[in-house]
This record gives C-alpha cells, sequence and structure tokens, in this order.
C-alpha cells in the first residue's frame, strides 16, 4: 500500500489519509532521474534513427530550453494545429526570418507541444549548417536533414512530418525593411516531393522571428571572407558582444493553415508548370495569412 502511495506522488500514514509528497521529494526524483539520464547516455543505451536524430535528448535536453523561450520570452500564440495530420506523413512549409533560424526550432517545439500525438517536425537544413562541425551534430540530433529531395522523400514515405522553408537564407538574412515581405521560393523542390509521395503541404505563417534579430545592415566584404550567406548587424551586435546573442522579447504568432492535398497530382510531379503553380499557392497562402497576423499583433513587442 505504501510503496503504491510512493508511485503516485503520495504518501499515507497508518491511519491518516495520503498527504503530497514534500519539495524535497519532488527534487529526490528530479535527481534520480538526472542521473539515470545521465548513465544511459554515458553507457549509450539509447537509440538513434538513420538520419542521426536522438528522441531521448531532444525531449530532455532541447525541447525544454526552447519550451520555456517560446513560452515566457516571446509568449507565443498558435493557431490551426487542428490542421496538421493526426497521423501520417505531411510537409509543413513555412517563412523563414530573423538573421538566426531561431522560427525553425521554435516551429518544431510548437508543434511536438500542441500536437495531439506529440509529433516531431523533422526540419530540412541548408547544405552550410551541416558543414559546421558542432551545429551540424545538434541537428542531426534534434531530427534534421539535408534539403535535398531523396531525404524529404526518404522521411515522407516513412510517415513522418516535415519541415522546409523555401526561401533558405534569402529569407533569414533579409533586411528588417523587408521584413515578411516572402522570398523566392526557389525551384519548387518541396512541391515535387510531396508530389511524388501524395503528402498534403500545410502552409505555417510565423510572425515574431522577424524583430528577435532585426538586420540593419549586411557588411558583404566580411562575409565573403567569412565564407558567410550574410554579416549581419543589428541593434545589439556586434556592438555588445556575447550579449547580441540574445533575442529580443518580440511577440510571437504561428498559424497553421488547412493542408493543400497533393495525392491526385502525383503524376505531374516531373511538371514545371504544375510544381510552380503549386509553390506559388503555397507563397500566397502564407503571405496572406502573415498579413492577417501582423493586424492581430499591432505591437511587436506587447503583451
Amino acid at each position: 500500500m505504501e510503496r503504491s502511495a510512493r508511485r503516485n506522488g503520495r504518501r499515507s500514514g497508518p491511519t491518516g489519509p495520503a498527504v503530497p509528497d514534500r519539495p524535497g521529494d519532488v527534487w529526490d526524483r528530479r535527481v534520480a532521474a538526472g542521473l539515470a539520464f545521465l548513465r544511459r547516455r554515458l553507457s549509450g543505451q539509447y537509440e538513434v534513427d538513420e538520419f542521426g536524430f536522438d528522441p531521448e535528448l531532444t525531449d530532455q535536453v532541447f525541447h525544454p530550453v526552447l519550451r520555456r523561450l517560446y513560452r515566457d520570452w516571446f509568449r507565443t500564440e498558435v493557431y490551426g494545429v487542428r490542421h496538421l495530420p493526426v497521423d501520417g506523413a505531411g510537409l509543413v512549409v513555412g517563412n523563414h526570418s530573423g538573421t538566426v533560424a531561431m522560427d525553425a526550432l521554435v516551429l518544431a517545439a510548437v508543434l511536438h507541444d500542441r500536437h495531439p500525438k506529440h509529433r516531431y517536425l523533422r526540419l530540412l537544413g541548408a547544405d552550410l549548417v551541416f558543414r559546421m562541425p558542432v551545429v551540424s551534430e545538434l541537428v542531426r540530433k534534434t531530427g534534421g536533414t539535408v534539403a535535398c529531395n531523396p531525404d524529404a522523400e526518404r522521411l515522407l514515405g516513412r510517415g513522418e512530418l516535415v519541415g522546409v522553408f523555401p526561401e533558405g537564407f534569402k529569407g533569414v538574412g533579409k533586411l528588417y525593411a523587408d521584413r515578411y515581405k516572402l522570398q523566392r521560393f526557389g525551384r519548387g523542390g518541396f512541391v515535387s516531393a510531396a508530389l511524388r509521395t501524395g503528402t498534403p503541404i500545410i502552409p505555417v505563417a510565423i510572425v515574431g522571428a522577424e524583430e528577435t534579430y532585426p538586420m540593419l545592415a549586411d557588411i558583404k566584404p566580411l562575409a565573403r571572407l567569412l565564407k558567410l550567406p550574410y554579416f549581419p548587424v543589428t541593434p545589439t551586435f556586434p556592438w555588445l558582444g556575447p550579449l547580441g546573442a540574445v533575442p529580443l522579447p518580440s511577440k510571437w504568432l504561428i498559424e497553421f493553415c488547412p493542408p493543400i492535398p497533393t495525392d491526385h497530382l502525383v503524376d505531374s510531379a516531373d511538371d514545371p508548370l504544375v510544381v510552380f503553380n503549386l509553390a506559388d499557392q503555397v507563397r500566397e497562402t502564407i503571405q496572406q495569412t502573415l498579413h492577417q497576423l501582423l493586424e492581430k499583433r499591432p505591437d511587436p513587442f506587447g503583451p
């Protein structure tokens, strides 16, 4: 009886009713869980998939940090979660911005927390991300992979939710003066991957990332010297040094739009006109949703 009560987080005396755990008991369990986690990591008793995705590390380390960030710092509001597939594959396509690609990480954490089955979003990243020693490993551990059609189609074929940002560095590295103006969506490779697998496309609009690190200027000669797509100047970087890495507390709104079916267009995956029209439809959907969200959030740093 007493053991059962302890397992349920309560303790009972010989004759009295059960009483809640004391604060020390809660911390005892947290310390024990933390030590068990470290023991599994050090002994290699954890699993990763063929892409290097480590669900346990993502749940125990990365998502708790991102959760605190998007809930408390960015005060994120989320709409349209019902449009995400409960099961099966889905291609989530979003706008990209903010100098640092924080919107992708926040989106992955938000989707996992708000989805009724707490599904993971497998992000597709640019080649440059996977040429950076530490960053590459972290991205792999959290479920990311290279933004190429073979990897995207493999993930979609396995029934995963896949996230892609077609603007790439053109979106992340645009000036603050061009905020919330979508850049070109490239050649629509993400559409081809969706068509070949008959996967629905779920556009998602993200408002708030533009104000986290507002890019006032791009020092192109320095960017070329460092082999970077851009070298940003923001209100806090490089003036404040490492403190410039702290994002501004902008108010975020994220909306998942109704899915666009593609299963009736599987035979048109190699038709440039079909691919272009569908990519343009996705882009226009996101752009219009951004305008609507901006009307809901007149103050970028409001409550």
